[in-house]
């Protein structure tokens, strides 16, 4: 998938295509709804698919001190959109310059002049331009003068009626749910970090771990969860199993919130390079041990717990 950071001197494989619009934070299963749909326009014609997304996130950019809410940043965002088939993902930066572009000449520079569009994709309640002026209406009065079409997809639902949506998966990655959150997202919530180098703790304790920032991901409900983890190898991913902690680990007096994983059957030296980790189950909350010998006979259930977890998981995908 080819990356485009402007909508100026746009290259030809991002250009006279089918351009699906939206900050796609989750691409949950309602983004996938509306891609999916610019996908069958895209092949029928035999045009490029493009989506064209915003970073930071609109929300960052009007409320800078909210606490973190991404469920895909960048990086792990264009994984999931790659892996749905796009030929091109345009990123545009949201400053206050874009911010203050109204609507029309959003449509005129960014759409039709920068990508030629062909046709435009977008969901029901998408908005766009100057004080988010900008709704499928005015595309729709744009599409004849501007050589494209427009297509509005309505909003997807689970099979009892509640609507996919990233407020919804948010509260129930906060509320230690990642079950809950992985049905709406078609897939586990993870968190995407590259592996830093801590106090070797774990290892003294016969758990090495391998330690992320999470960074600007939404804070999941502290504690302990069964986890799938990503290595990156060349342009595959290698999945393994894991538990994982994600708190201040009150036990040894730690002062600030990290995401520890322990690799099941695993000796790699990884330090530096990038880990996907998967939320499986929660398995308990966080809490302070009387000691280190207390806190590793717990690692060691809790890693029992979470093979058992992981194993029937993969039986059942089977």
């Amino acid at each position: 998938m080819q990356i485009v950071r402007s909508y100026e001197n746009v290259p030809e494989g991002a250009r006279n295509g089918v351009v699906v619009l939206g900050n796609f934070d989750g691409v949950h299963r309602g983004h996938q709804a509306v891609i999916g749909h610019g996908i069958e326009l895209a092949r029928e014609a035999g045009i490029p698919l493009v989506v064209l997304t915003f970073e930071p996130h609109p929300r960052t950019f009007f409320r800078p001190h909210d606490p973190p809410f991404r469920l895909t940043p960048f990086h792990n965002k264009a994984h999931h959109i790659e892996a749905l088939g796009v030929d091109a993902l345009v990123v545009l930066t949201f400053d206050e310059d874009l911010s203050l572009l109204e609507a029309p000449d959003f449509v005129q520079q960014v759409l039709i002049d920068g990508l030629a569009a062909r046709h435009i994709v977008v969901g029901l309640d998408f908005r766009f331009g100057h004080l988010r002026s900008g709704d499928t209406a005015l595309l729709e009065t744009h599409a004849e003068s501007g050589g494209y079409t427009v297509t509005t997809v309505a909003p997807v639902a689970s099979a009892d009626a509640e609507i996919y949506s990233s407020t919804h998966i948010r509260e129930n990655v906060e509320a230690g749910k990642p079950g809950h959150a992985a049905a709406m997202l078609g897939r586990p919530f993870e968190i995407e970090g590259k592996v830093e180098s801590g106090d070797q703790r774990g290892r003294t304790l016969g758990f090495p771990t391998a330690n992320i920032d999470i960074g600007d991901y939404i804070r999941p409900a502290r504690g302990v969860y069964a986890v799938r983890a990503g290595i990156e190898k060349g342009d595959e991913v290698v999945w393994v199993d894991g538990v994982a902690n994600f708190g201040n680990r009150p036990t040894i007096g730690g002062d600030s919130l990290l995401l520890e994983t322990h690799l099941f059957d695993f000796d790699e030296d990884i330090y530096g390079q990038i880990l996907r980790v998967a939320l499986i189950e929660f398995l308990r909350p966080e809490r302070k041990f009387d000691g280190l010998d207390a806190l590793k006979a717990q690692i060691a259930e809790d890693s029992a717990t979470a093979r058992r977890i992981l194993m029937v998981r993969a039986a059942g995908a089977t």
